[in-house]
């Protein structure tokens, strides 16, 4: 069993910067790839941003020069720093991880708003 926790959500004004954290515990040697999705009400749960195992990353256009994902996949955990944060930002954020099967988190909400 693989349980994911998210942290590092929260309100932020508009320009603002946030770093969310997804930390995977229990029985995996190491992710294939892990990823951000976002969902906001009323909308399609989206792609943000993934990265491989060998460290290589890919990002919506609407986030791109914005965020930066990173990774350790000794550990299982990945990160998510966002900078100029904008309203239209605002969502539930879920950590992914790809080990055989997709595994999610719980999700963090993040709220950008002045």
């Amino acid at each position: 069993q693989v349980h994911l926790v998210e942290s590092g959500g929260g309100l932020v004004q508009p320009g603002g910067s946030l770093r969310l954290s997804c930390a995977a515990s229990g029985s995996i040697d190491s992710f294939w790839n892990m990823a951000w999705y976002r969902q906001a009400p009323g909308k399609q749960r989206e792609l943000v941003a993934i990265i491989t195992n060998g460290g290589g990353t890919d990002y919506a256009d609407s986030v791109k020069g914005r965020f930066t994902i990173s990774g350790d996949s000794a550990k299982n955990t990945v990160w998510l720093q966002m900078n100029s944060l904008k309203p239209e930002d605002t969502a539930v954020y879920y950590c992914k991880l790809a080990w055989y099967r997709d595994y999610w988190g719980q999700g963090t909400q993040v709220t950008v708003s002045s």
